[in-house]
């Protein structure tokens, strides 16, 4: 692993480096996302994973450089080329890479645009997977049990239109949530909510992880009587009949490559 400057990573790191350990037992790739993710990054032999954690998402048939500001999380990635940096100070050469990839991270860059400007100096393609915060509706969890989520995730997200201009992107892509998604990011379990009485699952979770456990206990231990009474599954009967609900979820293409209509099958 090589280091270099991580300015403009603290936030990220602090959180990272409490969370990560076990990340990877949580965090499983799904497969569906993974296969959107890698057409639009098809023909890059030479990809770097900005944020790049634990690896998720990665193509298997490019050299890719993951980038992350937390050692904890590049320690757990199964790469061997690996640089301790934040995004906004990419330690590459202009042009050096065929894309940049950045999945689930850009809210935790102090400087947004800074980082997104890093992308497309180092690469002639950029792939970004976010969730735009003004999309509804909203996950039940922060409608009914814990409103303070909905106000740390709108101060860390930018709306998609301030990531869609600042990364001059030519293609949005949306991506639904299955209901058995793999990845357990907040989101996954829209329709199994019993995950989320599990203290290991939440701890994947970087929103639940900033929360302090006085706001988090007393949600879930009533989410945990609505589920022992019936009273989230009459709630949600709706919810138990759908295979996959769009909460958000946004692939962005920026950059020479490859173009919606391959993409948006």
């Amino acid at each position: 692993m090589t280091s270099a400057s991580a300015a403009g990573g603290t936030r990220a790191t602090a959180v990272y480096d409490r969370i990560g350990v076990g990340y990877r037992g949580v965090r499983r790739p799904d497969p569906r996302l993974a296969d959107l993710i890698h057409r639009a990054l098809a023909g890059a032999r030479t990809v770097v994973n900005v944020g790049a954690g634990a690896g998720s998402y990665e193509p298997a048939d490019a050299e890719v450089t993951a980038v992350d500001p937390s050692r904890v999380m590049l320690e757990q990635h199964p790469g061997q080329h690996k640089v301790l940096a934040g995004a906004e100070e990419l330690p590459f050469e202009d042009g050096s890479f065929d894309a940049a990839m950045a999945v689930m991270t850009v809210h935790h860059w102090p400087d947004l645009r800074r980082g997104l400007g890093e992308m497309r100096r180092v690469s002639r393609r950029q792939v970004v997977f976010t969730w735009d915060p003004e999309h509804r509706p909203e996950l039940w969890l922060v409608e009914e049990y814990l409103p303070e989520i909905r106000r740390l995730e709108h101060a860390r997200f930018e709306p998609l239109s301030t990531v869609v201009e600042a990364l001059g992107a030519h293609t949005v892509l949306p991506f639904a949530i299955p209901q058995d998604f793999t990845d357990g990011f907040q989101i996954a379990y829209w329709r199994r909510p019993e995950f989320y009485l599990d203290a290991v699952v939440r701890q994947a979770s970087s929103t639940f992880a900033q929360l302090p456990p006085s706001v988090i206990e007393p949600a879930i231990e009533r989410l945990r009587a609505d589920l022992a009474s019936g009273a989230w599954q009459r709630r949600h009967a709706d919810l138990l009949e759908q295979e996959s609900v769009d909460y958000g979820y946004r692939l962005l293409i920026a950059g020479s490559g490859e173009k919606a209509s391959r993409l948006g099958s």
